[in-house]
């Protein structure tokens, strides 16, 4: 097998997948109420206007803005009290000249009010009688019809990821189905002959599957579809067929495991053997994961990911993670929750590579420190004990105690 390092930066080498990668978006409809999480398909536009009615926005009395022109304290206007607008049904009376009606937040403005004053600006004279002690402005206190968002309007973008308050904000209009992306199907696969599975007890020499899982649900949380093909033993013809059956099934395949220069690793020959134009990308300027994969596999993207699991979640967060978006059609950058915390702690890096090493945060003072938590990238609980991870930039010999750094949130 040659040498492969050859190595990009992890944002170059997400391009050069993108240059080579055509995208086609497939949708699918379904419930709104359930479409939490999901990436529009198709623009939305408001089909009808919102509010429908002019509405109070407080509790207090709908009456004519003139009615209250210059009244004071001192020098109230008196207004006749005809009747009440109750809630969730049109008003059955109207109101004129000096005289108010009863509204409630969100009620309807009975005919002939266009402002509402609020009811601590009033005083009760007797059953049907208020003074007025200030003045209210026409469409003061009142929600005017379309306000919120007009008949014909557009609402929300195609691409865009629907947040609690989109899906409000469609059912508010009646809109009960959306158009959005099928999920992008992401087939697994963990190579190695150590492998066993997890309700598995490892014999001397035995590991149990991790990275499936992780994987797995690095996939979910990323608005992608986990299809799980298997553990495959270090056999090229195994890992074929393993590769095959994870193009037909995923619309993204991933490797773990098999992606460094050793004689066992054969990642980068399997998938040469099973798609065009094969791998685009041996090898990635950064700690941990420098053995990774960019490929593509006659249209699928295509990723050997280090079996290390902490490589293996650091690089799927720089070029899976935006794969899956990038199919899923998402318009939206997907910045990650980051924190501003100070670094307990040196850590060093060399010049020409992007580091990243895990951090757990805890308050101090006003802020957060970050720790960081040193361990190899096969251990897992470096991960487990870890709240985020920082990075290092490529230009930078290391970071100080005492600095401010950019944490990402798990």
């Amino acid at each position: 097998m040659p040498e492969f390092f050859n190595v990009l930066p992890p944002a170059e080498a997400l391009e050069v997948l993108k240059q080579h990668l055509w995208v086609a978006v497939e949708g699918e409809t379904v419930d709104t109420a359930q479409s939490l999480g999901r990436i529009l398909a198709e623009s939305v536009r408001s089909p009808e206007e919102l509010p429908a009615f002019p509405r109070s926005a407080m509790d207090g009395f709908a009456v004519r803005a003139r009615d209250t022109f210059g009244a004071t304290e001192g020098l109230p206007a008196y207004l006749k009290v005809v009747g009440e607008a109750p809630m969730g049904e049109a008003p059955r009376v109207a109101t004129f000249t000096g005289e108010a009606a009863t509204v409630h937040t969100g009620s309807m403005l009975p005919n002939g009010a266009d402002s509402v004053v609020m009811v601590e600006n009033t005083q009760q004279v007797d059953g049907t009688t208020i003074e007025v002690v200030r003045p209210v402005a026409p469409g003061e206190n009142v929600i005017q019809p379309g306000e919120d968002v007009r008949a014909g309007d557009p609402v929300l973008e195609a691409g865009h990821r629907l947040r609690p308050q989109d899906l409000g904000g469609l059912l508010a209009l009646g809109i009960t189905t959306v158009r959005v992306a099928r999920r992008p199907r992401v087939a697994i696969v963990s190579t190695g002959d150590e492998l066993v599975t997890p309700n598995e007890t490892p014999t001397p020499g035995q590991v149990r599957d991790v990275n499936t899982y992780t994987i797995a649900a690095l996939t979910a949380e990323a608005g992608g579809e986990p299809v799980p093909v298997g553990i495959v033993p270090d056999d090229y013809e195994a890992q074929q067929e393993a590769a095959r059956t994870g193009l037909e099934r995923g619309d993204i395949l991933i490797f773990s495991a098999g992606s460094s220069v050793s004689v066992r690793d054969i990642t980068a020959d399997v998938f040469n053997s099973v798609g065009q134009p094969g791998v685009l990308v041996h090898g990635i300027s950064l700690r941990p994961g420098k053995p990774s994969i960019v490929a593509l596999l006659d249209g699928v993207p295509a990723f050997g990911l280090p079996g290390n699991p902490v490589s293996a979640m650091t690089v799927f967060d720089l070029l899976v993670r935006p794969t899956i978006h990038l199919l899923s059609g998402r318009k939206e950058p997907s910045a990650p929750r980051s924190v501003r915390a100070r670094l307990t702690r040196d850590v060093a890096s060399a010049p020409g590579r992007e580091d990243y090493f895990q951090v757990r945060l805890t308050p101090d003072g006003d802020g957060l420190s970050a720790d960081p938590v040193f361990g190899k990238s096969n251990l897992i609980y470096t991960l487990v004990r870890s709240h985020g991870t920082v990075k290092i930039p490529m230009e930078s010999a290391g970071l100080y105690a005492g600095q401010e750094v950019s944490v990402v949130v798990y």
